[in-house]
């Protein structure tokens, strides 16, 4: 690597303007001339695996006892030797060597603990996923789960950035009051949980996200007042960028310009989306913020580029998305099916609606594709975001007809700085609990811990995949 010499960039540098906090992604004159990067301040940030964390509610195809026989979800072989042809992961088979699929195990703590409980699930299910606790059951204040994987992480390695974690969503949430079956909304509304009795917001609106990368400390009128100017933001700090590439090398311009060609794309999308918002054309979301597209998978791939860019920049390391809400009725055009989420998953083992339902899971699955190739996309060092990156994909709930929480669907996907190899099926004894996969992630992220909430052991993401029997398949069926 060539090393620019006339100029030393701290890796926090940051330009500023009127309402306007703008980062910077890595480049190689944050390095001291003759330094390895790892030995650099920025190398050893970059050294810390970003974490996306992300549910999907309401199970899959694969759960049932036909999407079993037929491999709807997780392929056939276990091990590196397998076919995503017929699952709902097909899309992903172009960044198999990072994917590591984990089928087989059981939320536990989606399950109805009481008689009270039962029917509940729906209600339960999202705080869950990534405490792996049992909620407990009340419509007033005192709301209990766990505290999540995101959280955790974020505890340990994201006091360091200007934003420790942050926390996306698709779907509207209600915040207050009770939903049904006894359980408070906050149950329902977030993944992410600070500790066991504080729930964390999630964002749903894109401009609200936008304002909080790029312009933290400024004031609401700030940021007000400089969108009524029409102006991009990047209008504000054009002085401090013309004057900061004139001193770098030729690879570090480059750099600095696809970034901030990024952020521009960004926030160009965000206005056109208000602007049609606000046009008084009819709506399909008529409820939505303002900055919220009516299409899914606008919504979806938007919500990505702000985070590749927020994690390429270092503004923070952990996200916990939101994609979908229990009990949504939403239709997703684009998977090629009219049926409205929450109908299709009640599919009632019907083999037509069973495989509409699967239509729908590999929709969502394959959204996941443009953030992998942002990810792998930008280079960092000596290798790509995505190299250094884990995404964790899942739901808590697994045959949704059913409202059971077995052989729930979970991939990863990046290699966690090398920690995840990739290109892998695990796939382990029915009421195996999710939380042993949750234990094993926090791990190879750093993490010391031996035990998480109801784990019996860390689950070996690189090693030989544990076989079940044929009796071992048909349990909980």
């Amino acid at each position: 690597m060539s090393f620019i010499t006339k100029k030393h960039l701290s890796r926090r540098t940051v330009l500023k303007g009127m309402g306007v906090s703008l980062a910077l992604p890595f480049l190689d004159a944050m390095a001291p001339a003759g330094t390895a990067w790892a030995k650099t301040a920025a190398g050893q940030s970059a050294s810390k695996t970003r974490l996306i964390a992300i549910e999907m509610v309401h199970g899959s195809a694969g759960s049932t006892e036909l999407g079993i026989k037929e491999n709807m979800w997780s392929p056939a072989a276990v091990g590196h030797s397998f076919d995503l042809g017929p699952t709902s992961l097909k899309a992903l088979d172009p960044y198999r060597e990072y994917l590591t699929i984990v089928s087989g195990t059981t939320v536990h703590g989606a399950e109805a603990w009481s008689a009270p409980e039962v029917g509940g699930d729906h209600f339960r299910c999202s705080a869950t996923y990534l405490t792996q606790s049992h909620p407990k059951q009340t419509e007033g204040s005192d709301i209990h789960a766990g505290t999540s994987i995101d959280q955790i992480y974020a505890r340990t390695y994201g006091q360091d950035t200007a934003i420790p974690s942050m926390q996306l969503c698709i779907e509207p949430v209600d915040q207050a009051g009770g939903c049904a079956y006894g359980y408070a909304c906050v149950y329902t509304d977030s993944i992410s949980w600070a500790s066991p009795t504080e729930p964390l917001p999630m964002i749903r609106d894109p401009r609200a996200v936008f304002d909080q990368l790029f312009g933290e400390g400024s004031t609401a009128k700030e940021r007000s007042i400089r969108r009524q100017t029409n102006a991009s933001m990047l209008d504000w700090v054009a002085a401090q960028v013309t004057d900061m590439k004139r001193q770098l090398g030729p690879s570090d311009r480059a750099k600095l310009s696809n970034y901030l060609d990024d952020v521009r794309e960004i926030e160009r999308r965000i206005q056109n989306i208000e602007a049609h918002n606000k046009s008084g054309e009819p709506r399909e979301l008529p409820e939505a913020p303002v900055g919220v597209p009516d299409s899914f998978e606008e919504h979806v791939h938007l919500m990505f580029d702000l985070q590749a860019i927020a994690l390429q920049s270092d503004l923070t390391r952990v996200f916990s998305f939101k994609m979908g809400r229990d009990g949504s009725g939403r239709v997703y055009p684009g998977s090629g099916v009219t049926t409205g989420f929450h109908n299709a998953s009640h599919h009632q083992e019907k083999e037509e609606r069973l495989r509409d339902f699967q239509k729908i899971n590999a929709y969502h699955v394959s959204t996941l594709s443009y953030m992998l190739a942002k990810l792998k996309g930008i280079q960092e060092g000596d290798s790509s975001l995505l190299d250094k990156s884990l995404i964790v994909y899942g739901s808590p709930m697994g045959d949704s007809n059913l409202h059971n929480h077995k052989r729930c669907p979970l991939i990863l996907l990046g290699h966690a700085n090398g920690q995840v190899k990739g290109n892998n099926h695990v796939k382990v004894p029915v009421d195996t609990p999710m939380a042993n996969t949750m234990l094993a992630v926090l791990q190879k992220l750093g993490v010391q811990k031996d035990k998480f909430s109801d784990s019996t052991e860390a689950m070996d993401l690189n090693g030989a995949a544990m076989t079940t029997t044929a009796a071992e398949n048909r349990q909980g069926i």
